[in-house]
């Protein structure tokens, strides 16, 4: 059974233990989501909504609260001396699906079995935050690295924050040229970020969400 739903503007379709991205929801990591705006409900009798499926509900499991990778907007007025450049990253909650519910149903609570893949990202970064074991390996880390750049990097055999740390100027230029990265890896301080990882700095992006909660910069 398959559902698609509607948040922050967005529709998805998802079936239990997907993990989705979505816009910023209100919570902290291991709170149930439910998600009233069903849309559509598949399988071997599709329901189709006007505009919703009355009695339907889909629950998920709040797995993170993220920030997507640095967008650059940068605006230049020819012969006005006028410049302006601007960076976004988007907040994002990553929700695992519980349950797909029908007839009125409430979401029963219970949480799904989270898969191998994400379950060692959040230790890692638990463990990151806390000074325990570190997880070199764990190179989205680095703000900037997000899903796709990491699957290019680990095909190309860099895989670790003291691979990215030893780059020097040359092979920063090797990979950007190799890779496609346009700039992104000294624009975005990839070295920098690397080293302050392995000296037990807390990694950029949760420094970002700490400032951004209080207020201050640091």
């Amino acid at each position: 059974m398959f559902a698609v739903i509607k948040t922050g503007g967005k529709q998805y379709t998802v079936a239990a233990n997907d993990v989705i991205t979505i816009e910023r929801l209100e919570g902290e990591a291991g709170d149930l989501i439910a998600f009233t705006e069903v849309l559509m409900i598949g399988g071997e009798k599709a329901v189709v909504g006007s505009p919703l499926v009355a009695g339907a509900t889909v629950a998920g499991e709040l797995v993170e609260q993220a920030r997507g990778p640095k967008v650059i907007s940068f605006k230049k007025r020819r012969r006005q001396n006028s410049k302006r450049k601007k960076g976004h990253r988007q907040h994002l909650s990553l929700v695992r699906i519980t349950e797909i519910l029908t007839d009125g149903k409430k979401p029963s609570g219970v949480k799904a079995a989270k898969p191998a893949v994400a379950a060692a990202a959040v230790a890692a970064a638990a463990l990151g935050a806390a000074g325990g074991e570190r997880d070199e390996s764990n190179i989205s880390l680095i703000a900037g690295i997000g899903p796709t750049l990491e699957k290019k990097l680990r095909a190309a055999g860099v895989t670790t924050w003291s691979q990215i740390a030893a780059w020097d100027e040359a092979a920063v230029a090797k990979w950007d040229e190799e890779l496609k990265l346009r700039g992104r890896a000294t624009r975005e301080e990839w070295v920098e970020q690397a080293k302050e990882l392995l000296a037990g700095k807390p990694p950029r992006a949760k420094v970002d969400q700490a400032e951004l909660a209080s207020g201050e910069d640091k």
